[in-house]
């Protein structure tokens, strides 16, 4: 008694029109050649195509979405005060949340291939409402003109008709351009498979995991066939129903053979693994994320949830973002609508303070906005990026070349030892160039406090006065000249004053 042979008697039992059959009792939808009917809610009796339809959704809906209006300059601003954002991150409508919301529609989505929502707007053309419709009560009707409507049949059994510019249709993918492909459908072979390999499971377990055939030695001859059939009947009531369990008394000198699980029986085993990685390749989920590790590592499943990422959820916010854009954003508003994937990619804490290291010292990265991924409240004096201090920018590269050209220095004493010379050089350049920088930084600033006026006057080894009049060279000189003509000015008088001041105290 093969793989074949449970299949078989499995098949004939779901066939059996009788009132012990299970035919009147099918659910609605196409039958499969394993003799199971398979439709959307008879898959989710699979625990792997409830798992992958749960992750996927509950993924989706958890996705914060963001509303952007664009800039001229290419840039973008998140805007909250719009009735697109309230819309689809508020209140989508008067009985579910967003979270519920967008769960519900990439379930249909995931099961049958399209989501459906009616829409209700106010005089204004603003989206007040978007109210989910049951895919199954949905059909499309082409009309003459090209064109097409919705006729929906609601609870009463009366139709309600739309137009499509009243309906805003998720589409999976699609042969036609019009309705999205079943995937439950398409799958139905695979799917039926494993509902007949899961309830035959079911009954081989209610029968107290015991094959149900089974046979009975007898050393002699019944008297007719209704001797034998009377037998037969009289040892299935002593041993099923309330009875099953019961210690069997068999007379005559009759002997049960039961039947045992062969090799080739145990092989249903290894059908029921193989059809949760056939489910989860259907629904392109990671096996590890519906519990099936049985080829998951340490090393890889980092890896394939960041696959689960990129090529599983990414084509469905394409999908769900393009929607909104096509059906719900008016052509003459800047608008752009994203889910926003960084909780799925923040990693541990490790890799998240490496990444707002790397950002916040190259200069692409505020400490604030670091603070406000962490959920942390912004601080004072932390909105300004930072910039390392080997990278300059052209116009300060442009200035560092000036630097280093040589400058028309007073020849120095034929007197002086060579050691004192080169020390000498050594000081005046390291001072032009930090007073240059101190000069750019004011003159880009325009003004400077008295802490910074004390704490320069300290560095350079002059009075308080004297940077102060620097101070106010630098800044006013900003309103006639360049940035790079003031800081060379302020620059060179601070450097004279600093050098003639270090030479004194020599």
């Amino acid at each position: 008694m093969g793989l074949l042979s449970f299949f078989d008697r499995f098949k004939a039992y779901r066939a059996d029109r009788s009132p012990w059959g299970d035919f009147y009792f099918e659910p609605t939808g196409s039958r499969s050649v394993s003799g199971m009917r398979v439709s959307a809610d008879a898959a989710l009796r699979l625990a792997a195509v409830y798992a992958c339809v749960r992750i996927l959704s509950e993924t989706m809906a958890s996705l914060p979405i963001v509303v952007y209006r664009t800039r001229p300059d290419g840039g973008k601003d998140r805007i909250k005060d719009h009735w697109l954002y309230h819309r689809l991150a508020r209140t989508p409508n008067r009985y579910q949340n967003p979270f519920e919301w967008r769960e519900m529609l990439q379930g249909h989505l995931t099961l049958r291939g399209n989501a459906y929502c009616q829409i209700l707007a106010n005089a204004k053309g603003e989206i007040t409402e978007l109210l989910p419709i049951h895919p199954d009560r949905v059909k499309l009707e082409m009309l003459s003109n090209g064109d097409y409507r919705y006729r929906i049949s609601q609870t009463g059994g009366a139709e309600l008709v739309l137009p499509r510019g009243e309906v805003w249709h998720l589409r999976g993918l699609s042969s036609d351009g019009l309705v999205g492909m079943s995937p439950i459908e398409l799958a139905r072979e695979s799917l039926g498979m494993a509902l007949a390999a899961q309830d035959y499971g079911a009954r081989f377990f209610a029968n107290d995991a015991k094959p149900t055939g089974g046979w009975i030695e007898f050393p002699g001859n019944f008297k007719d066939a209704e001797a034998k059939r009377v037998f037969r009947e009289s040892y299935q009531q002593a041993q099923s129903g309330a009875n099953r369990g019961k210690v069997l008394v068999l007379e005559n000198g009759m002997k049960f053979h039961e039947v045992g699980v062969t090799n080739k029986d145990a092989q249903f085993l290894e059908l029921r693994k193989f059809q949760i990685t056939d489910i989860a390749r259907l629904f392109r989920v990671p096996p590890h994320m519906i519990a099936d590790l049985d080829r998951a590592t340490f090393s890889n499943i980092e890896q394939q949830s960041l696959e689960f990422v990129m090529h599983t959820m990414t084509p469905w916010a394409e999908r769900w973002e393009a929607a909104i854009g096509r059906n719900l954003i008016f052509d003459s508003e800047a608008l752009e609508v994203e889910f926003d994937f960084s909780n799925l990619m923040r990693g541990d804490v490790a890799s998240r303070s490496a990444y707002y290291q790397s950002g916040i010292q190259n200069g692409w990265l505020t400490r604030n906005e670091a603070r406000i991924s962490e959920n942390l409240n912004p601080l004072q004096g932390l909105d300004q990026p930072l910039r390392p201090l080997n990278m300059v920018e052209e116009e300060d590269a442009e200035e560092a070349e000036q630097e280093q050209e040589p400058n028309d220095a007073e020849p120095a004493d034929q007197n002086t030892p060579p050691a004192d010379q080169e020390l000498s050089s050594r000081f005046r350049m390291l001072v032009e160039s930090n007073a240059k920088r101190l000069s750019r930084r004011i003159t880009k600033k325009g003004s400077v406090t008295k802490n910074e006026i004390e704490l320069i006057a300290q560095a350079f080894g002059l009075t308080s006065s004297h940077v102060q009049q620097w101070a106010q060279i630098a800044s006013q000189t900003k309103l006639a000249l360049t940035a790079r003509k003031a800081a060379n000015l302020a620059g060179a008088w601070g450097l004279q004053c600093a050098f003639q001041s270090q030479t004194n105290r020599w």
